[in-house]
């Protein structure tokens, strides 16, 4: 569920993507996706450059439009359930939320709702009211759908929030949102970030650029 239930809003916003910012899962989801596309017969490396910030539905009806999308998706949900616990949240992740009231963030995510709590509460990070999956979008990741249903929610103008991502198709979704854009190099290369605003290598270098930007008045 991605409605507020209070009725502060903010002056500004701050929306994290969450895997590949928040939770470190680059490494259980490759060995996922691999599994899959194996399973098929598929390019391993094509498949996964497809699944990045996107639904894993909409990977499955890019990579193979043959297969049912849905039903593929229940079997990579069991693959993931079969490796358990292994989805740490990064470790900068608790000092930089510290530094943002409740209600000042929330989070956007291609992933379920359900899923993404219970990782961060595994983490000992706080779960934000605010959260966007990716089933309360029509059209996921690069359309901006997600990061402009937040805004909305939180009642923010789209130019007066910051997102923090990872991956070229979230970026893309927030620059298209109108929103300003810190990019982390936790899962690709800089230049396949250059249209973030900002690239840095990790969480622990995103604090002094939202400082800037809050004292930028968004």
């Amino acid at each position: 569920m991605n409605r507020r239930t209070t009725t502060a809003r903010p002056e500004r916003l701050v929306l994290f993507d969450v895997d590949g910012v928040l939770v470190d899962s680059h490494r259980a989801y490759r060995h996922v996706w691999d599994r899959w596309a194996l399973l098929h017969g598929l390019d391993v490396d094509v498949v996964w450059a497809a699944t990045h910030a996107r639904r894993p539905a909409e990977t499955v009806a890019e990579v193979a439009p043959e297969l049912e999308a849905e039903a593929e998706y229940l079997r990579l949900k069991s693959f993931v359930r079969q490796l358990g616990d292994v989805f740490p949240v990064f470790p900068d992740a608790a000092p930089l939320l510290a530094t943002l009231t409740p209600g000042s963030w929330g989070i956007v995510t291609s992933g379920e709702a359900s899923t993404v709590r219970a990782r961060l509460r595994a983490g000992g990070l706080p779960v934000p009211e605010l959260l966007v999956d990716g089933h309360a979008v029509r059209r996921g990741k690069p359309d901006p759908e997600g990061y402009l249903s937040a805004a909305a929610d939180a009642g923010v103008p789209p130019h007066r929030c910051l997102v923090v991502e990872d991956a070229p198709a979230g970026v893309q979704a927030a620059r298209r949102a109108g929103m300003s854009v810190v990019a982390v190099t936790t899962s690709h290369a800089p230049e396949q970030l250059a249209e973030a605003d900002v690239v840095v290598p990790g969480l622990s270098d995103v604090e002094p650029h939202l400082r800037a930007w809050r004292e930028r008045g968004g």
